[in-house]
């Protein structure tokens, strides 16, 4: 008998765990099937229309989404804009997102997904599927995105600053950065090979140019000299200088391709981050077998990395919201 209550109980625990599990339903492909059919491809319609025209915004958007999900998750938290009812400054406004580009974009999406479905379709849910959609028009390669995202509600300065990893980071900073989202080191590598697109502005590295370690003038001696003199003498010839910007990958920042992982190889990745990923065996090693392998491997496994990123502590069921406007939380 009380070995049949034993079963009973976890029976019925078994089926309130189900219950509760399927309240918090996970991320799903095709998961508008039914509530707006056309989303998906309404947002790639309008990625098609309008990325060929600007192609540098691929990387911004590309960068758009790595910001929003070390942030809270993939939430479209860093889109939301400071309110004076909650006197608090936004993700926005932090040190790694000033340079952030692609809002207007992710609002004109937004503005043609609600005039077909109006609340239904997620801004982090578009910022993830119009990530993937631009570097495709662009020629990278493509990934599978699982939809199912709800938008949070809070977004925090302070949050974003803490938790973006600077260019300036050591290894172990990214490592530690990276492992408290789920990624590991082979997702960090690929992931940073998202720098094969786009451009940066010379803060993110001038100091390995001109006061490596906070010493003025010692320049950083893992940066390939004759690549830290042409940056110096042709780029940022000066450590205030905040406007101009250099390609990440240089002859090939348009390109989706294995240029960089060859260049980090060569002492000539523009960010410490980049040069930091040769000083651990395990992601060297992951670097060498990019650069022999075929740019076809590279694209399955940078998608592979893309999606598992995408799922970072994702809002589902009936968490968050659906905002109808991507910059402002629903009133």
């Amino acid at each position: 008998m009380a070995k049949f209550g034993y079963l009973g109980n976890f029976l019925v625990l078994c089926i309130f765990l189900g219950i509760v599990g399927f309240s918090h339903a996970q991320l799903q492909f095709n998961f508008y099937a039914k509530s707006c059919p056309q989303a998906e491809k309404i947002i790639e319609d309008y990625v098609q229309k309008h990325i060929p025209n600007a192609p540098s915004l691929a990387a911004a958007l590309l960068r758009l989404q790595f910001h929003d999900c070390f942030v809270r998750g993939c939430d479209g938290s860093v889109l939301l804009n400071f309110t004076s009812s909650t006197k608090k400054q936004t993700e926005k406004v932090a040190v790694p997102n000033q340079t952030l580009r692609g809002f207007s974009f992710i609002d004109g999406v937004k503005k043609a997904v609600e005039a077909e479905c109006p609340g239904v379709v997620s801004c982090a849910d578009i910022v993830t599927l119009v990530a993937r959609d631009s570097v495709v028009v662009t020629g990278g390669p493509y990934w599978n995105v699982p939809t199912g995202r709800r938008d949070g509600r809070i977004s925090s300065a302070s949050e974003a600053l803490a938790n973006i990893p600077p260019p300036t980071n050591n290894f172990s900073s990214l490592q530690s950065s990276f492992a408290s989202k789920g990624l590991d080191l082979k997702d960090l590598v690929l992931l940073s090979g998202a720098h094969t697109i786009g451009v940066s502005h010379c803060p993110s590295f001038s100091s390995r140019l001109y006061n490596f370690t906070g010493v003025w003038g010692k320049q950083d001696p893992s940066l390939d000299s004759e690549y830290a003199a042409n940056l110096k003498t042709k780029k940022c010839k000066s450590i205030n200088d905040n406007t101009t910007i250099v390609e990440m990958d240089p002859g090939s920042a348009s390109k989706f391709d294995l240029s960089y992982f060859k260049l980090v190889l060569k002492r000539k990745g523009l960010f410490q981050s980049d040069a930091a990923l040769t000083t651990s065996a395990t992601t060297k090693s992951y670097i060498n077998q990019l650069v022999q392998g075929s740019l076809k491997q590279f694209n399955a496994e940078f998608g592979a990395a893309m999606e598992k990123m995408g799922r970072i502590e994702v809002k589902t069921g009936s968490a968050g919201e659906i905002r109808k406007h991507c910059a402002i939380v629903n009133s």
